[in-house]
């Protein structure tokens, strides 16, 4: 089993972080702009990955496993990319040093493959994305995220 793991700090308080991550609008501002569903322990959340063009390039589906107010959400991927299909994703916050302390994990990949390296830089600059989003209120959710190489 291979794990994608990503520690950042946010300069902002664990609430707002956690809100980012555990509601549709907070999710659809540094993600994807196309993210529907029940973000409710239980539910599941559809985040759609579009061209600039409109065309659809991906599709994910997460279950929320858990939500713990200010200090973790869980999900597990329903629907999506054969690899990613079963695959866990954590996101632990710790208030530290006046900051929020995100520690991201996309775990249970069957093994490490060149998609592993892709979404492993792709997560990053997503997270990058969020703390733009929490600290200035503005993200750079999919289709205007950072581009890093020719698969999106």
């Amino acid at each position: 089993m291979a794990d994608i793991i990503h520690r950042i700090g946010i300069k902002a308080p664990a609430p707002k972080v956690f809100k980012a991550l555990a509601t549709i609008e907070g999710l659809a501002g540094w993600w994807t702009e196309e993210t529907l569903g029940d973000a409710r322990v239980g539910g599941k959340i559809e985040f759609l990955f579009k061209s600039g063009t409109g065309d659809l390039i991906g599709k994910m589906v997460m279950q929320v496993e858990a939500l713990n107010p200010d200090k973790e959400v869980k999900w597990r991927c329903v629907d999506g990319p054969p690899d990613w299909i079963g695959t866990d994703f954590t996101f632990q916050l710790s208030f530290q040093d006046n900051q929020t302390i995100l520690l991201f994990g996309h775990r249970n990949w069957s093994e490490a493959t060149e998609s592993t390296a892709h979404c492993s830089m792709k997560w990053a600059t997503f997270l990058l994305s969020l703390r733009e989003l929490v600290e200035t209120g503005k993200g750079r959710p999919s289709p205007r995220d950072l581009k890093i190489d020719n698969w999106n």
